[in-house]
């Protein structure tokens, strides 16, 4: 799921309500308070969709990156979403959603087994088939805006299966097919490649034009 990892992958939408407060039976009831980790313009990235993205990536990779990551992986979801958004990208169909969905359900042994893994990250079903909804807009997205620009020549094929494929290989003692056979493979691997640079340099670029602000824990930019 993450070897689409160009930024991956990858997929804010609009900010959550603050989570409710959870009251303990004391004198002074505690509360669990959601706050705001970033703004963006005029939209906010809240510690909850840190948390829930991290979980996320738990769920999907077995581990989740650190919070500053996560951070900046939900800025530049936001930097996709916004453009996809205001170009009228199509959503991903019903039954594409489904697809996925069953495949990440199939690699746990059974559906208990996913519901258990759940609870410990503290997701809901909905919740996950909303990030995967996400994850799967703006990777077509920015698949849709790139893919046009990738150019990949022979040459790119026959460098990359002499100085990366072969030599991969060689490591592992496996015999090495002829190059005919695996071209198209390693042609859809280099335009990937060609997608993900492109799509950096562009979210380098969009941001660095955008009013961005990373709160403190006090609360201060």
């Amino acid at each position: 799921m993450r070897a689409a990892k160009i930024i991956f992958v990858l997929l804010l939408v609009a900010p959550h309500a603050l989570h409710a407060f959870a009251y303990m039976p004391l004198p002074q009831p505690q509360r669990v308070v959601d706050r705001i980790v970033a703004r963006i313009e005029d939209d906010i990235i809240l510690q909850s969709q840190v948390r829930e993205l991290g979980a996320y990536q738990q769920l999907i990779d077995g581990q989740a990156e650190s919070d500053d990551k996560l951070l900046k992986e939900l800025i530049e979801q936001w930097v996709v979403a916004t453009e996809a958004d205001a170009s009228h990208f199509p959503q991903p169909a019903q039954f594409e959603v489904d697809r996925e969905m069953a495949r990440l359900v199939s690699q746990f042994p059974n559906i208990e087994k996913y519901q258990a893994r759940l609870r410990e990250l503290g997701l809901s079903d909905n919740q996950v088939r909303q990030l995967l909804i996400r994850q799967i807009y703006d990777e077509r997205y920015v698949d849709y805006k790139f893919r046009p620009s990738v150019q990949v020549q022979t040459a790119d094929i026959e460098t990359y299966y002499k100085q990366e494929f072969l030599p991969e290989l060689t490591k592992k003692n496996q015999p090495a097919p002829a190059m005919s056979s695996v071209e198209e493979e390693i042609r859809e691997l280099l335009v990937q490649r060609g997608i993900s640079s492109l799509t950096s340099k562009w979210l380098d670029d969009t941001k660095s034009r955008l009013k961005i602000e990373i709160e403190t824990p006090n609360g201060n930019p």
